[in-house]
């Protein structure tokens, strides 16, 4: 829920949880059935994605016109979604809370995000890219990876190139003392439903949780199939994971839309 700048319907640089914004991106992108997992105590979140046309109309009565017409905005697309809210019941890992989720998501192949990244890319061509390679067999899985300077905190890719868009994953491995790869893991994914059965089969792993990485290791364990897409130098990654991330999430994402250029 922690705000990231957007460009708000009048053109300028507004507040918005990142979770909206990340929300109303895939909507716009085309999206309409949404399952958040959310752990105890996270009520303001179901609360935040509930209408409130009380709220709207004191808004107006005060004269608040350009909030009130991101808003109504908002408003309305919730109210053409279909949104599950999950709950995960203790901290034990992402792997562990994408389980939670198996009955939402059931024969489907489906796009996860992680809640606390956002990407700002033109007409959301990251998500075009991750959907091109979708999954086109029952076991697999499509990622979105980056080149970092420093990728020991995240799910870490060793690939080879078989397209010029596209690699094949030989190898993930979470949070490696000795990085194999500059390839990291970003959180956005398509998976198709098999991915329930390898979060299965995987045992804990770093940090005593359930790491998707490791599942998605054991996809590639069982001969799936699994590829990833590079996100581009002009796509900017806004990270709210740590409070350094986050100051520079803020910063980078008004200079964005506010045109501010260094």
């Amino acid at each position: 829920m922690l705000p990231i700048y957007v460009r708000g319907g009048n053109g300028q640089p507004v507040l918005k949880p990142l979770l909206q914004a990340l929300y109303e991106q895939l909507y716009v992108f085309g999206f309409r059935e949404f399952c958040f997992v959310v752990g105890r105590g996270k009520r303001a979140i179901e609360d935040h994605f509930t209408p409130d046309w009380d709220f709207v109309e004191k808004l107006e009565k005060r004269g608040k016109s350009s909030t009130v017409s991101d808003l109504v905005s908002f408003y309305r697309m919730l109210e053409d979604s279909v949104i599950v809210w999950v709950s995960q019941p203790s901290p034990k890992g992402f792997g562990d809370a994408v389980g939670t989720a198996r009955h939402f998501v059931g024969d489907n192949n489906f796009l996860l995000c992680a809640g606390d990244t956002y990407i700002v890319s033109e007409n959301s061509a990251y998500l075009q890219r991750l959907l091109s390679a979708e999954p086109s067999n029952t076991v697999g899985a499509s990622l979105l990876v980056q080149n970092v300077e420093d990728p020991r905190q995240y799910g870490v890719v060793v690939a080879d190139r078989l397209t010029d868009v596209l690699l094949r994953v030989l190898k993930v491995v979470e949070k490696p003392k000795h990085p194999p790869s500059n390839l990291a893991i970003m959180p956005f994914y398509i998976f198709t439903p098999y991915i329930m059965k390898a979060l299965d089969a995987t045992p804990v792993g770093v940090g005593g949780e359930l790491q998707l990485t490791d599942a998605i290791q054991k996809i590639i364990d069982d001969g799936g199939e699994v590829v990833a897409v590079r996100l581009e130098d002009n796509e900017l990654r806004l990270d709210i994971g740590t409070p350094e991330t986050y100051l520079q999430a803020l910063k980078t994402s008004y200079s964005y839309f506010a045109g501010v250029r260094s």
